[in-house]
């Protein structure tokens, strides 16, 4: 009963002073809206990675050149890595057991014009296995086929992105792009993928035969003097055997690029799994980041709550007094002043949870440069709020109720 009664009590004290109580729950709506916004945000992020991977496979492994003198972290040895795959390479490492496909690949961002309509895209230079290797499927005309590798042809395959943006609903089968000033024929548009990969729209992307790509658009050799091959990727005829096939390209590309055995790899083998694995690490990290720092309102809530419970400490002195003095007790006062704490901190808590909810929802909608964020708001992430701000209540409110509940009746009622 004396739950009820000190529950009542509470309201009608905070219902007398509602400007200020709006004022101290606005640093906890605007701390738990934010976790829950910029929360959502990073489990969006993940979300995407994670479905992409889906989308591409799982039985997919990457060859790339590394620096052997760089670290061995995604990104950082193949960002000061020294060209060093060829197509021979890629040819050689068809010839494994348990491999469907391999698909030499270079990239670059290049402008594709048509026109008085220009678009900056993603190149990929590849061979016929690139569409199998990286599960695309097309929705009119045809993909790069060996003769295109073999004559160096200016053909390319658009992404669906790309020929809405260049032709709108025209077909552009058969229409000539200009690339890097030279006219490539377009023979094929792709399915819509819809996903992101390392934050570009896989819909942003065109494909041109890998031999066109190295001769009349960007060149680069080895250091043995070969036209080079950024990255090289195997599909794999099941999960399970893709360790297998990690050694025997290992073992392979050693061989052929004359390592002696004490010498580190200038090449890394990396499976979908485990870039899915480093992706979902980082974007993680990035989510616990965002959270910290949409925390730090949550601290500026808290200080603002005993702030003011502190100052109702003060102006209701005599009553704490008049109650002690027809029998209440201290624990009672506690009890109080704590409900005060925790109703201001839980209702600031319960608006900013859908507050934040109604943030995530228009950042899903908000468009930027083609790609979207698709926020997540998990239950995880509500229920953490939730704990939180009734955590924030009762921590700030717990010395101002100590304060309270400690008065001296006599020196309370004498107070004022």
């Amino acid at each position: 009963m004396k739950l009820f009664e000190s529950l009542a009590i509470a309201i009608r004290s905070l219902l007398a002073n509602k400007l200020r109580s709006a004022l101290t729950m606005l640093g906890i709506i605007i701390g738990v809206g934010a976790v829950i916004a910029l929360m959502s945000v990073g489990r969006g992020a993940q979300a995407a990675v994670t479905s992409t991977f889906e989308q591409m496979g799982s039985n997919v492994i990457f060859v790339q050149p590394r620096n052997p003198e760089a670290p061995g972290m995604l990104g950082i040895s193949q960002a000061f890595a020294t060209p060093s795959l060829n197509l021979d390479d890629a040819k050689a490492l068809a010839d494994i057991p348990s491999v469907l496909g391999v698909a030499p690949t270079n990239e670059n961002f290049v402008e594709v014009a048509f026109g008085d309509e220009s678009v900056y895209v993603l190149i990929n230079g590849s061979t016929p296995a690139y569409q199998q290797v990286h599960n695309h499927t097309l929705a009119s005309g045809q993909f790069i086929s060996e003769r295109d590798v073999a004559g160096r042809d200016t053909v390319v395959v658009l992404g669906a992105k790309v020929a809405e943006d260049l032709f709108g609903s025209d077909d552009p089968v058969g229409q000539k792009v200009k690339i890097k000033g030279r006219s490539f024929t377009v023979i094929g548009v792709q399915e819509p993928e819809g996903g992101t990969f390392m934050g570009f729209s896989l819909d942003d992307v065109a494909v041109v035969p890998i031999t066109t790509f190295q001769s009349r658009l960007f060149t680069q050799q080895t250091v043995r003097g070969e036209a080079a091959v950024q990255s090289i990727g195997v599909q794999v005829s099941s999960a399970g055997a893709i360790d297998g096939v990690t050694k025997e390209i290992e073992t392979i590309l050693r061989k052929r690029h004359r390592i002696d055995p004490d010498e580190k790899d200038d090449f890394d083998v990396i499976s979908m799994e485990q870039m899915m694995g480093m992706l979902q690490q980082v974007t993680g990290i990035f989510t616990i980041f965002l959270g910290a720092i949409a925390g730090i309102s949550l601290v500026v809530g808290s200080i603002g709550i005993m702030n003011i419970m502190l100052v109702s400490v003060t102006e209701r002195t005599r009553e704490i007094g008049i109650r002690k003095a027809v029998g209440a007790k201290r624990r009672d006062i506690l009890l109080q002043f704590l409900l005060e704490a925790a109703m201001l901190s839980l209702v600031g808590g319960g608006i900013g949870i859908i507050g934040g909810w109604l943030v995530s929802k228009v950042i899903s909608l908000v468009d930027i440069g083609g790609m979207t964020i698709h926020s997540v708001v998990s239950p995880d992430i509500v229920i953490l709020a939730i704990s939180v701000s009734i955590f924030i209540g009762l921590a700030s409110g717990i010395y101002p109720a100590m304060r309270a509940a400690r008065l001296n009746p006599i020196d309370a009622l004498r107070y004022g």
